[in-house]
């Protein structure tokens, strides 16, 4: 089960980190992604990463500004995110695979609720 938290109001070009917390044993060997949706879009790929956090994978979209990371010691994955826009206004979800990560939603098996992230001009 995986729970994303973390989500809030943050002004353009501000910082900040979710966080997508998981129960249960087999965490660790799962692959992790972010996606977002945004109000009336499909859900988006944005982020990924393997189940030993030494591979990561980013949309264009938000390359070079988010970064993935995992702690399996805290069964958490974390997405920091800076210099956000008002397109990064979205519903973040955390969802696990147990293959190699890919970026449509049918690759994740297990969901969490999401968390809202608003970034105000």
């Amino acid at each position: 089960q995986l729970q994303a938290s973390g989500g809030g109001l943050v002004q353009v070009g501000g910082s900040l980190r979710l966080s997508c917390a998981a129960s249960g044993r087999t965490f660790s060997s799962y692959a992790v992604g972010w996606f977002r949706q945004a109000p009336g879009k499909e859900r988006e790929y944005a982020a990924s990463i393997d189940w030993s956090g030494s591979t990561t994978y980013y949309s264009d979209s938000v390359k070079g500004r988010f970064t993935i990371s995992r702690d399996n010691a805290k069964n958490t994955v974390y997405l920091q995110m800076n210099s956000l826009k008002p397109d990064d206004t979205a519903v973040y979800y955390c969802a696990a695979s147990p293959w190699v990560p890919g970026t449509q939603t049918t690759d994740f098996i297990s969901w969490g609720q999401g968390t809202q992230l608003t970034v105000s001009s």
